[in-house]
């Protein structure tokens, strides 16, 4: 592990505490977390530029330190750890609500919502899709700092550079001492006399932007999906809150979903459910055969185990059932009512008498 704080932070041993300052916010944007998912090495180099910021930021800190190194006497005591690295997460990634310790510190941007619509076969296989959101970015111009080219951000007057302003109030109970966020500096500490002309002093600038989101196999109506770090950026040099896309499923025309099985009510003439059939029956995934036995009845499930939905947090995937219903038939013509005649009288079956006539029907409904 690197101990050369001025290394880590790439900055000359003379320089001066804007430049620190400066050097921290670039190398904690680009080790942070968020910003490397899967690379494990990044926040422990992640930790290393907060610890050095923490030293080089502090007169009494840097002087020890450029006495006797990061291994020198009393390093923890002197410099004062306990929670050190959770302060500077606070004040420059909004951890700890912005007053970490009572330091202040720039708030992290705000979460943002969209939604997005996709095709059934899309949920139940997964696919990419691009959202469009309108977010705050960090100020290229001033490097999300707020102040123009050649100055830089002051202490607040107002607070002294705590953030926060204490009232105390007289009440029954005796006084009272609340804690509010500074209203001239926002909470920051800091005001900025010449503040960057492309952002206001925001530090951040809103604009659109479209990301690119996995969307897991097996989503469904109302599922969310939360982008860490693709939210709006904070003020000056605050963190990025998250993105929360929320999915809806078109329907489709065959099947019906039920949890992780799909339904499919299958149409059957009374010839194949009586005489059975192998059918050509289109799931999801292909075509495949679909044996019905004679004599199937109406209410019959038929079961195609792992054609269903994918499990979204586990493995595998549900069923495709295929629910039968044997259709009669309604216009018959002479040869086949004929036929149903004799089927009928071979096996005993009672029916009706077959219809009249057409004018025989038209006297019988007048008389």
């Amino acid at each position: 592990m690197t101990t050369d704080y001025y290394e880590l932070l790439e900055v000359d041993r003379n320089a001066s505490t804007d430049e620190i300052k400066k050097a921290y916010r670039a190398a904690a944007r680009r080790y942070h977390p968020d910003a490397n998912p899967d690379d494990e090495s990044a926040e422990a180099r992640f930790k290393e530029v907060a610890t050095a910021y923490e030293v080089l930021s502090d007169p009494d800190k840097r002087s020890h330190y450029d006495r006797f190194g990061a291994d020198g006497p009393s390093m923890g005591d002197a410099f004062g750890f306990n929670g050190g690295l959770g302060d500077i997460f606070g004040a420059f990634f909004g951890g700890g609500g912005g007053f970490s310790g009572g330091r202040a510190g720039p708030q992290p941007g705000p979460d943002l919502e969209t939604s997005v619509t996709i095709d059934f076969e899309a949920a139940v296989f997964g696919t990419t899709e691009p959202v469009t959101v309108r977010t705050a970015v960090p100020c290229e111009t001033c490097e999300a700092s707020g102040t123009a080219e050649g100055s830089h951000a002051e202490t607040c007057q107002q607070c002294g550079g705590a953030g926060q302003v204490r009232q105390v109030r007289q009440s029954i109970l005796g006084q009272m001492v609340t804690a509010a966020p500074c209203p001239a500096c926002r909470g920051a500490g800091e005001v900025i006399p010449n503040p960057c002309a492309d952002c206001q002093g925001e530090g951040r600038r809103v604009t659109e932007k479209t990301y690119t989101v996995d969307i897991p196999a097996g989503v469904d109506t109302g599922s969310t999906l939360r982008l860490t770090g693709m939210g709006a950026a904070g003020v000056r040099g605050g963190g990025l809150g998250n993105l929360f896309v929320h999915v809806r499923v078109r329907a489709h025309d065959r099947f019906e979903r039920h949890g992780t099985d799909l339904l499919h009510h299958l149409h059957l003439p009374v010839t194949q459910a009586a005489l059975g059939a192998v059918l050509a029956f289109e799931t999801l995934d292909g075509e495949e055969e679909l044996v019905v036995p004679r004599g199937t009845q109406t209410g019959k499930v038929f079961r195609l185990r792992g054609r269903g939905v994918p499990h979204v947090r586990g493995r595998g995937r549900g069923d495709l059932l295929v629910e039968v219903t044997v259709d009669t038939p309604t216009d018959l013509s002479v040869e086949v009512e004929e036929a149903l005649r004799r089927i009928a009288e071979e096996r005993g079956d009672v029916v009706a008498p077959p219809e009249k006539g057409f004018l025989s029907r038209i006297k019988s409904a007048f008389s």
